[in-house]
C-alpha cells in the first residue's frame, strides 16, 4: 500500500465520511435458509422483499399513471396525475369475464402483465396469442396468433407487426400473413438474437424501424468457431450438446447487420467491411428511417467507429467520429436523437475517462459535450419534447448513490431533482412535466412519489414498510477505506447483539470484477439476505468494491487491464488489512466466497494469499483465461499472444502447490458461460501436487447460476461449509 500524509487523509476522509450510513433492526426472528433465499417466510409466504406497486408506469399521453394492485382484489388503478382521480373499474374479475367472454377457457390467476397500446387499450399476451383489452368497453379483441415455436419475439412500435425467430429463421407476422425472411438459419448460422455473448450492451437481434415497415437484424455466422461439448448426463447413455464457444485468441465468429424492407420484401445486408472479426454494436435507426447507425469495434476493441449506412443499398455512407483507448473501448448505448431536431443526437462515451453525455450532428460534429466530472451517468432517460433538457441519472453526489438530473442543452446548466440520500430510479412522463421518483437506501426499502419537472414532491405514492422489522438483524454500515490513493467503498455486517468486548470471525463475500458494484446506498447496502443469516450465525460480512468494479470511472475499471486479478487482489487485502485493526474481529479466522468473477477472486486469495483465509468457497470460477470466451476476456487481457505474461500471472493452476486451507469448489455441469472444464483443470492439478486437497461439489442440469429450489441446497451447502471450517 502507497503512503499518504495525514493532511491529505484527513481531506480525503472529510469529502467521504458523509457517505458512511448504518442500519438496525431488532425484531426476534431469526432467518431460514428458506427465507433467504426464497426471500419469503416458508410457512406464511409473506414477502421480505420491500413492497412496491406493481408495474407502475405512465400511460402514453402522459396525463395518467397506472399500477396494478395486488392481492385477492386485485385490480389495475388509472390515477389522474393533477387530480388524483381513481379508475379502480378494472379488476382482476372483470378482465377474466371479459376474457372468458371471448374465449371460454381462457382466464388469468393474477392480474396479467401488459403493455399499453394508446391510453385506452392494453397489449396482453396469452401463449402465442396476443390480445388487446379496452379498458373503456371491457372487452378482448384478438390483435394476432403467432406459431407456438415463435422465439425471440419483438413487435414494432407503430403497427401490428411482430417479428420472431421459428426453427432459426425470422420470421414476420401482420395481420394478413406469415413471411418466412430468412431461409439459411441453423448449422452455425444464428438470426435475430444477441451477438457476441450479449457483451457491448447487446440484448436483443431485431430492431423495427421507427415506422414499423422495416426491420433490421443481426446475422452471426458461428460455423467456423469450434464446437464445446456439454453432457448431458440425463439421458441414457449421457448425450453431447455441442455449443460455439469461441476462447480467447481464437477464431471468432462474424456477424453483419441486415435489413428487410416489408413493402418491398427486399433484404438489403450492410457493408460492415473488413476484417470479419468485429463487433457490430449501438444499433439505431435515423428518424428517417434513411440511415442506419453502427458503432463498429475492432477485435482488440481499443478502436470504435460509429458509421452511418445507407438503408437502401448497404454502403457506408459516413464515418461520423472515431475514439480510441490505448486499454480498450466500450461503446454500450444507442444514439438518442432529438425529437425536435432530428439531425441532432446524444452519445455515451468515455472519452474523457467517465461516462457521459455528447451532443453531436448527424454528419458526426460535435456541437458540445453536456456532462463532465468526476463522475459517471448511469442512465440515459430522455430528452423533453422542447428539446429544452436532457435527463438522466448519474453519480455525481456519490459513487454509491444514484440521483436524478436535468441538464439544459444549450448552456450546459445542470440541476438535480433528486433530494433524498440513496439510490433513485425515474419515470417521467410523455412531455416530461411529472415523474414517478422511485428510492430506497440502506434505510428505505422504496418510497415511490410523485414529483413535478422542478423535482417538487407532489404526492407520496407509496412507503413501504419494513420487510424485516420483525427480524433480529445487526447493524450494517457503508465504510470507506482507503488504498493506493484510491477511495474504496466496503460494507460491513454485525452481528445482532454486537458485543465489541468478543472476537468474531469474518466472512468476505467477494466479485471485484468489471460491470458490477455490489456496495451502494441501496436496501440492506445492496447485501442480499444470505449475508444477514450469516450475521445472525454470528459472523461479520464483509465486502469491498475494489478496483475494476463499477461506476467509477474508466481510469478505476480499467486499471486492472492486461493482469486480472493482481490489483483486485490488493484491494481485497486493504479491506482485510482494516478488518484486521478491528479489536472485535478474529483475525485468525477469516472466510471467503464469491461466484464467477468472485469464485476466480475467491481462488485468487485463497492461492495467491496462503494462510489469510481459513476456509473458501469459489462458485463458477474462471481459473485460466485463455479459456473464458474472447469478447469478453480480449477486452480486459488482449489475446494470449499479446499478453503470455497476464495471462500465465492469472492462471490460478499455477498457484495449486499455494492452496493451505480448505477451498470448496463448486460448479454448474451444463455452465455456457465459464465452463466447467475450469474447475476440473484445477480440480486435476489439485489431485497432482502432493498434500493439497481440494473440496468439490457439482450441480447437474445447471448452468452458470443455481437457481430455483436447488438454490437453497447450494447455499445450505455454501454455509454448512463455512461454519465446518471457520
Amino acid at each position: 500500500m502507497q503512503t499518504m500524509n495525514f493532511k491529505k487523509i484527513a481531506f480525503a476522509l472529510s469529502l467521504i465520511f458523509i457517505y458512511t450510513f448504518s442500519l438496525n433492526a431488532q425484531g426476534t426472528k431469526y432467518l431460514s435458509m428458506e427465507d433467504a433465499i426464497l426471500m419469503v417466510e416458508k410457512d406464511t409466504k409473506k414477502a421480505l422483499r420491500p413492497l412496491t406497486l406493481a408495474g407502475i408506469n405512465w400511460l402514453p399521453g402522459g396525463s395518467k399513471y397506472a399500477y396494478v394492485k395486488t392481492g385477492i382484489d386485485a385490480k389495475l388503478m388509472i390515477v389522474e396525475a393533477e387530480s388524483g382521480k381513481v379508475d379502480s373499474s378494472n379488476t382482476l374479475d372483470v378482465v377474466n369475464k371479459a376474457i372468458m367472454a371471448y374465449k371460454s377457457d381462457f382466464s388469468f390467476k393474477v392480474f396479467p402483465v401488459f403493455e399499453w397500446i394508446d391510453n385506452d387499450n392494453l397489449l396482453i399476451q396469452k401463449g402465442n396469442i396476443y390480445l388487446i383489452y379496452n379498458i373503456s368497453a371491457k372487452a378482448f379483441r384478438n390483435l394476432i396468433s403467432l406459431s407456438e415455436n415463435a422465439e425471440y419475439t419483438e413487435k414494432d412500435g407503430k403497427n401490428a407487426h411482430f417479428a420472431y425467430i421459428e426453427n432459426d429463421n425470422i420470421h414476420i407476422a401482420t395481420n394478413e400473413k406469415v413471411t418466412k425472411i430468412t431461409s439459411d438459419g441453423g448449422k452455425g448460422i444464428v438470426y435475430g438474437q444477441t451477438v457476441h455473448r450479449s457483451e457491448f450492451g447487446i440484448h436483443k437481434g431485431l430492431f423495427w424501424s421507427p415506422s414499423g415497415n422495416k426491420l433490421a437484424f443481426y446475422r452471426m455466422d458461428e460455423s467456423m468457431v469450434t464446437d464445446y461439448a456439454i453432457y448431458d448426463n440425463r439421458q441414457r447413455p449421457a448425450g453431447i450438446n455441442n455449443i460455439k464457444y469461441p476462447i480467447a485468441g481464437a477464431k471468432s465468429h462474424t456477424v453483419t447487420l441486415g435489413i428487410y424492407d416489408l413493402k418491398t420484401g427486399k433484404t438489403t445486408y450492410m457493408e460492415t467491411g473488413e476484417p470479419k472479426e468485429q463487433y457490430l454494436t449501438n444499433i439505431t435507426w435515423g428518424p428517417d428511417e434513411e440511415f442506419i447507425y453502427i458503432a463498429i469495434v475492432n477485435r482488440g476493441q481499443n478502436q470504435c467507429f460509429l458509421n452511418r449506412y445507407n438503408v437502401e443499398n448497404g454502403v457506408l455512407d459516413l464515418t461520423l467520429f472515431e475514439e480510441r483507448d490505448e486499454k480498450y473501448v466500450e461503446p454500450q448505448n444507442d444514439l438518442l436523437f432529438l425529437s425536435n431536431e432530428t439531425n441532432k443526437f446524444i452519445w455515451q462515451s468515455e472519452r474523457d475517462g467517465y461516462n457521459h453525455l455528447y451532443l453531436f450532428n448527424n454528419k458526426g460534429k460535435l456541437i458540445r459535450q453536456l456532462t463532465s466530472g468526476k463522475w459517471v451517468v448511469t442512465r440515459l432517460i430522455g430528452v423533453d419534447p422542447r428539446g429544452e433538457y436532457v435527463y438522466f441519472e448519474g453519480t455525481k453526489e456519490s459513487p454509491i448513490e444514484r440521483h436524478i438530473y436535468k441538464v439544459n442543452i444549450d448552456n450546459g446548466e445542470m440541476k438535480k431533482l433528486s433530494s433524498e440520500a440513496g439510490t433513485h430510479a425515474a419515470q417521467f412522463n410523455s412531455s416530461y412535466s411529472y415523474f414517478i421518483d422511485a428510492l430506497n437506501s440502506l434505510t428505505i426499502p422504496r418510497q415511490i412519489t410523485l414529483k413535478d419537472r422542478r423535482g417538487e414532491t407532489q404526492k407520496m405514492l407509496f412507503n413501504a414498510p419494513n420487510p424485516l422489522e420483525e427480524y433480529k438483524l445487526g447493524e450494517t454500515s457503508i465504510i470507506p477505506i482507503l488504498n493506493d490513493n484510491n477511495v474504496l467503498y466496503s460494507r460491513l455486517i454485525l452481528p445482532p447483539g454486537f458485543d465489541k468486548t468478543k472476537k468474531y470471525p469474518v466472512v468476505v463475500y467477494v466479485y471485484g470484477g468489471p460491470h458490477v458494484q455490489l456496495v451502494t446506498n441501496s436496501w440492506l447496502g445492496g447485501s442480499n439476505l444470505w449475508m444477514q443469516l450469516m450475521a445472525q450465525k454470528g459472523y461479520i460480512v464483509f465486502t469491498i468494491d475494489g478496483r475494476g468494479s463499477a461506476n467509477r470511472g474508466h481510469g478505476f475499471e480499467s486499471a486492472v487491464h492486461r493482469q486480472l486479478g493482481t490489483l483486485e487482489m490488493n484491494d481485497q487485502m486493504a479491506g482485510i488489512n482494516y478488518l484486521k485493526n478491528l479489536p472485535y474481529v478474529d483475525a485468525n479466522r477469516i472466510g471467503v466466497h464469491g461466484w464467477s468473477f468472485g469464485g476466480f477472486m475467491t481462488t485468487t486469495l485463497m492461492s495467491r494469499q496462503p494462510g489469510v483465509f481459513k476456509v473458501g468457497v469459489a462458485g463458477g470460477p474462471v481459473i485460466d483465461w485463455g479459456l473464458y470466451e474472447i469478447m469478453y476476456t480480449e477486452r480486459y487481457m488482449d489475446t494470449p499472444e499479446e499478453n503470455p505474461e497476464g495471462y500465465k500471472n492469472s492462471n490460478l493452476i499455477n498457484y495449486v502447490n499455494s492452496l493451505q486451507d480448505k477451498l470448496l469448489m463448486i460448479h454448474g455441469c451444463d455452465d455456457d458461460v465459464v465452463l466447467w472444464q475450469h474447475s476440473l483443470l484445477y480440480c486435476k492439478a489439485a489431485v497432482d501436487v502432493n498434500n493439497t486437497y481440494l473440496d468439490y461439489f457439482v450441480y447437474p442440469g445447471h448452468k452458470h447460476n443455481v437457481l430455483g429450489r436447488d438454490r437453497v441446497h447450494l447455499m445450505q451447502k455454501i454455509t454448512e461449509y463455512i461454519i465446518e471450517n471457520l
